[in-house]
């Protein structure tokens, strides 16, 4: 089992930036990939950003590209997500995923682990 614990996000005014951690615990040494969903009122869940737990192999969704980018530290087991140019599409609950070899981050269906979510708002 894995367990995940995000931190970072909050409210921000559009043009703004947050940097969300996700720090990942538990049968760490199997994790394969990592990431981030988010899932905004009345939308479904949707993949934002997805890197290999030891790193490489960045994924970001065409609508964050060259704003948010995707980061980690395997020896702190900590996911990243710095988020610029914020607008308030990029409203919603942010979660951290995690896969273990074998499996993926495709789609919400294929997320074995997922954190508590934290909540972003942009708004001015």
């Amino acid at each position: 089992q894995v367990q995940l614990v995000e931190s970072g996000g909050g409210s921000v005014q559009p043009g703004g930036s947050l940097r969300l951690s996700c720090v990942a615990s538990g049968d760490t040494y199997n994790l394969s990939r990592m990431g981030w969903f988010r899932q905004a009122p009345g939308k479904e869940r949707e993949r934002v950003a997805t890197i290999n737990y030891r790193g490489g192999n960045a994924f970001h969704v065409a609508s964050v590209r060259g704003r948010f980018t995707i980061s980690v530290d395997t020896s702190k087991s900590t996911v990243y997500l710095q988020m610029n140019s914020l607008t308030p599409d990029d409203t919603a609950v942010y979660y951290c995923v995690a896969a273990p070899d074998g499996e993926n981050l495709y789609g919400p269906t294929d997320v074995p682990y997922w954190g508590q979510g934290t909540q972003v708002t942009v708004s001015s």
